[in-house]
C-alpha cells in the first residue's frame, strides 16, 4: 500500500503529455479521453489535427502494460477539455467540457461511447439541460447522473442537475436551503458520494481556491445542503509539519472514492475519499490525503506523488488501485507530462497479488489464445483482462 510505481510502456506508443483530460478505470483497463497541450511539438505536431486539443480515446491495459489509441465510430465530442467522464457498465458517459477558445465553445450534451463495440452516440434527453459549461463534476447514483457546478468561462455555478438514465429526463434540483447555506460557486472541483449524500471537495474560481477545512454535502433524502467541518491531520509526536496544513486550499486536484468494505445489511461500513495533487494558487502540490466519510478525519498518507501535478486525471479500479495520468508539472514553462503512476490504496487481495506475479513471470500470456488460457486454468474473468 501507498507505494508509487511508474509505467514507462517502453517500445509502445503512448498518449502525448496533456492536461484537462479525464480518465476512468475498470478491472482491466484505464480509459483516457481528451485533453489539452499548447506546446505544438509535445501535442503531436502535424499528426494532431485538433491541436491544441486531443480528440482521442486511449486505453491502457493493466495486464499487458500497453497503451492503445482506440479507433471508434460515431460522433466523438469536440469539447475536449475539463469535461466530465464516468463509466457505467461498458459505457463511457461524457458531459460538458470546452473547446478552443475556452469558454466560448462549451457543451451540454451527453455523449456515450460503448467501449466494447467502440462506438459513440448522442444520448437523446428531455427536459431543460444544464447550461453549456466546463469544469463541472458528476457521478452516477442509483441510476441517475448528477452534475454540480462548473463555469461558462465567465459565470461560475452552484447548480445541481439530475438526469434519470431510464427516462432520460433532465431536472434542476432546487434544494430547500437559503442561498447563504449553499456551497460557493466553483469549477474544477470533484464530488464523492456514499449513496445518501453528495460531497463537494475543492475547486475554486479564477480568483480563489477553496479550503478543505469544511465541505458541503447534498442530502439526497432531505433535498438540503449541509456544511460539514472536517478534522485536521493529527500531529504525530515526531512529525514536524503543522497539523493545520491539511487545510490548504486546493483546485484542480483529483478526488477518488473507494469503498473499503461492501455494504452489509444496508449500512455502509467504511468509505474513504482520496485527494491527490492540486494547485493552491502558489505552488503545485504533490501530497496525497485520505478523508473518512464517517469520521471526517483527514490523514496525510506517507506517499508523496513522484511529481507534483494539477489538471491531471486519476481513477481507482474496483480492486482499489489508483492510477494517475498527465497534468501540469511546471507553471512557469507551462509544461505538461504524459507520465502514468499507480498506487494501491488498500492491501491487494490474494487474487490481485497472484495475478500481478503471474504476469511478471509469464509476460507471454497475452500472446496465447483464449482457449489456451482457459486450458491453463485461468478463469474467464482473468482471460477478459488479457483480451
Amino acid at each position: 500500500m501507498f507505494h508509487w510505481s511508474c509505467f514507462l510502456a517502453a517500445g509502445h506508443r503512448s498518449p502525448p503529455a496533456r492536461s484537462g483530460h479525464r480518465c476512468v478505470a475498470d478491472n482491466a483497463n484505464l480509459y483516457v479521453f481528451g485533453g489539452y497541450n499548447p506546446d505544438y511539438d509535445e501535442s503531436g505536431g502535424p499528426e494532431n489535427e485538433d491541436y491544441p486539443l486531443f480528440r482521442e480515446l486511449w486505453r491502457y491495459n493493466f495486464a499487458t502494460d500497453t497503451w492503445h489509441q482506440m479507433g471508434t465510430e460515431g460522433y466523438m465530442p469536440r469539447e475536449l477539455a475539463s469535461m466530465s467522464l464516468v463509466l457505467h457498465g461498458n459505457n463511457l458517459l461524457v458531459f460538458g467540457g470546452t473547446g478552443i477558445p475556452f469558454g466560448e465553445s462549451n457543451g451540454n450534451d451527453v455523449h456515450v461511447c460503448n467501449v466494447k463495440y467502440k462506438r459513440w452516440a448522442l444520448l437523446s434527453c428531455r427536459g431543460k439541460k444544464p447550461n453549456r459549461i466546463y469544469g463541472q463534476a458528476m457521478a452516477i447514483i442509483n441510476g441517475s447522473l448528477y452534475v454540480f457546478g462548473g463555469t461558462t468561462g465567465y459565470i461560475y455555478s452552484t447548480d445541481l442537475h439530475k438526469l434519470d438514465l431510464n427516462t432520460r429526463e433532465w431536472i434542476q434540483l432546487k434544494p430547500n436551503n437559503m442561498s447563504c447555506d449553499m456551497p460557493e460557486e466553483r469549477y474544477r472541483h470533484e464530488i464523492a458520494h456514499d449513496g445518501q449524500r453528495i460531497y463537494i471537495l475543492g475547486g475554486g474560481t479564477s480568483w480563489t481556491a477553496y479550503s478543505l477545512d469544511k465541505i458541503h454535502a447534498y442530502n439526497l433524502e432531505t433535498n438540503t445542503w449541509e456544511e460539514i467541518a472536517t478534522k485536521p491531520h493529527e500531529k504525530a509526536s515526531q512529525q514536524l509539519e503543522d497539523a493545520t496544513a491539511v487545510f490548504r486550499s486546493k483546485m484542480a486536484q483529483h478526488v477518488l472514492l473507494f469503498l473499503k468494505e461492501h455494504k452489509r445489511c444496508g449500512f455502509l461500513l467504511s468509505a474513504d475519499v482520496f485527494v491527490c495533487g492540486g494547485y493552491n494558487g502558489e505552488v503545485i502540490l504533490g501530497d496525497v490525503w485520505k478523508l473518512n466519510l464517517q469520521s471526517f478525519q483527514w490523514v496525510k498518507l506517507p506517499a508523496a506523488m513522484p511529481e507534483p501535478v494539477y489538471f491531471h486525471c486519476a481513477a481507482v479500479t474496483p480492486a482499489g488501485c489508483m492510477y494517475v495520468h498527465g497534468g501540469v508539472v511546471n507553471i512557469h514553462e507551462n509544461k505538461r507530462t504524459g507520465s502514468l503512476f499507480k498506487m494501491w490504496l488498500v492491501v491487494p487481495s490474494l487474487l490481485e497479488l497472484s495475478w500481478e506475479k503471474l504476469l511478471e513471470y509469464f509476460p507471454h500470456l497475452a500472446t496465447l489464445s483464449r482457449s489456451q488460457l482457459l486450458h491453463l486454468g485461468l478463469t474467464q474473468g482473468l482471460v477478459e483482462r488479457l483480451k
